[in-house]
């Protein structure tokens, strides 16, 4: 299976085709899940170092269990939005996939690419809006 594609999007890295599907099972669900539980698991911690615009006021103890929760729900909308982007470039290998030679099609994958960080970015400003002082 081509695995790997250079710029003009032909392929040049191979890996056998059981290799591929463990690794991108690996990569699709293990790096979105992993994101999640570490970043769940640190803002448990009492003493966890949590860097937020406004801090003293997020953080304080009438407002820190609301604050972690909203973190938390940012994280999780980050890696559904991570999810996505790594299924839809798998897809588009396997495309690449059914063509001889194989042929990944750059302008799908930068528009997907732009598309994701286009999100990324409206995810950032709505995630840092949320954390805004009020009153």
């Amino acid at each position: 299976v081509a695995a790997h594609f250079a710029a003009g999007g032909a392929a040049n890295g191979y890996m056998p085709r059981t290799a591929y599907v463990l690794f991108m099972l690996f990569f699709v669900i293990a790096l979105p899940v992993l994101m999640v539980f570490i970043t769940w698991r640190s803002l448990e911690r009492p003493g966890a170092r949590i860097n937020l615009p406004n801090r003293d006021y997020w953080l304080a103890p009438e407002r820190r269990a609301q604050t972690i929760t909203a973190i938390r729900a940012g994280v999780l909308q980050f890696s559904e939005m991570l999810l996505g982007f790594l299924c839809y470039a798998h897809w588009l290998v396997v495309r690449a996939n059914r063509v001889q030679p194989a042929r990944l099609d750059e302008t799908w994958f930068l528009g997907g690419l732009l598309v994701f960080f286009a999100a990324v970015m409206l995810w950032a400003l709505s995630f840092l809006r949320t954390f805004r002082r009020t009153g």
